[in-house]
C-alpha cells in the first residue's frame, strides 16, 4: 500500500523516537555494567533520569499511534474522497456532450454543469460534514464596455477574467460562467474566512487586468457575493443567498466582496 507523504513523515518520526528508546536502553545497560564506579546516590539519580526519559518516550509513541496517526488517516481519506469526487465530475463531463456543458466563448463550464455540480457537492460534503463555499461574481458596468468599445472587446474581457478565475482556483473547485458577465465558483472544504480571502485576491487581480481596446487601456472591476452552506439549504436556496450578497455588494458601490 502506497503511503501518503504525511503518513511517511509520521513513521519517520516514530522511527526516530524508537531509535531514541533503543539508545536509552543501551545507556541503561552501560550504566548497570559500570555501577561500581558510581556513588549510590549518583546511581539512583541517574536511574530515575533514564526512567523518566523512557516514560516520556513511551507516552510520545502512544500519543502518536492513538491520536496523531488517526487524524492523519482521516485527512488522507477525506482527500481521497475529494479527488474521487472531482474525477467523477470530470468523467461525467466527458461522457456528456461537451458543447452542452461548456461555455463556447470562454471554455469554462456553463450554468447546466454548475447546477449539477453544486447539487452533487452539497450531497457529498453533507455526508462528511465539511463546508462548501459559493462565490457569485458579476463584472461592474459591463454593458458600458460593450456599448463603448464593442462586443469584440467585451468578449476579450470575459476571456481574460475566465483565465484569471481558472488560474486562482484549485483543481477541484467548480468554476463556471453562468451567463453574460456573471460567474460562479463552488469552493468545497473552505470556510468563510478562507473564502473571503480568496474572493478579495480574485477581486484585486481582476481590477488589475488591462485589456487593450485600440489606443485605450481598459480596466474592469467585479462585485462578489459569498455564502458558506449551512448544511440544510437546497442548492437553489444556497445560490440565492450568495446572489443576494452579490446585489448587496453592488448596492454598496461595486468592486467589493460581501459575505
Amino acid at each position: 500500500m502506497r503511503l501518503h507523504k504525511a503518513e511517511s513523515a509520521f513513521f519517520v518520526f516514530m522511527a526516530l523516537v524508537f531509535g531514541a528508546g533503543v539508545l536509552l536502553v543501551f545507556a541503561y545497560g552501560m550504566m548497570r555494567l559500570n555501577a561500581p564506579a558510581f556513588e549510590p546516590r549518583e546511581l539512583s539519580d541517574f536511574t530515575r533520569l533514564l526512567l523518566g526519559t523512557g516514560i516520556l518516550l513511551t507516552l510520545a509513541v502512544l500519543f502518536g499511534l492513538f491520536f496523531i496517526y488517526p487524524i492523519i488517516r482521516t485527512q488522507v481519506r477525506e482527500e481521497g474522497k475529494l479527488r474521487a469526487m472531482t474525477e467523477s465530475l470530470s468523467a461525467r463531463s466527458e461522457s456528456l456532450q461537451h458543447a452542452a456543458l461548456t461555455d463556447g466563448l470562454t471554455g469554462m463550464q456553463n450554468r447546466r454543469f454548475f447546477d449539477d455540480a453544486l447539487r452533487e457537492y452539497l450531497r457529498e460534503f453533507g455526508r462528511i460534514d465539511k463546508p462548501v463555499g459559493l462565490m457569485v461574481l458579476d463584472l461592474d458596468h459591463f454593458k458600458d464596455v460593450n456599448d463603448t468599445h464593442g462586443h469584440d472587446i467585451g468578449d476579450e474581457v470575459l476571456r481574460q477574467v475566465s483565465r484569471t478565475l481558472k488560474d486562482m482556483t484549485r483543481y477541484h473547485d467548480v468554476v463556471a460562467r453562468l451567463g453574460g458577465e456573471e460567474f460562479a465558483i463552488v469552493a468545497p472544504n473552505m470556510n468563510q474566512d478562507s473564502l473571503v480571502k480568496l474572493a478579495e485576491r480574485i477581486r484585486k487581480v481582476i481590477s488589475d487586468l488591462v485589456v487593450e481596446a485600440g489606443s485605450a487601456r481598459l480596466r474592469v472591476t467585479t462585485s462578489v457575493g459569498l455564502a458558506v452552506w449551512n448544511g440544510k439549504e437546497t442548492a437553489d436556496d444556497f445560490y440565492r443567498r450568495a446572489d443576494r450578497m452579490l446585489y448587496e455588494a453592488k448596492r454598496l458601490g461595486r468592486n467589493r466582496v460581501r459575505a
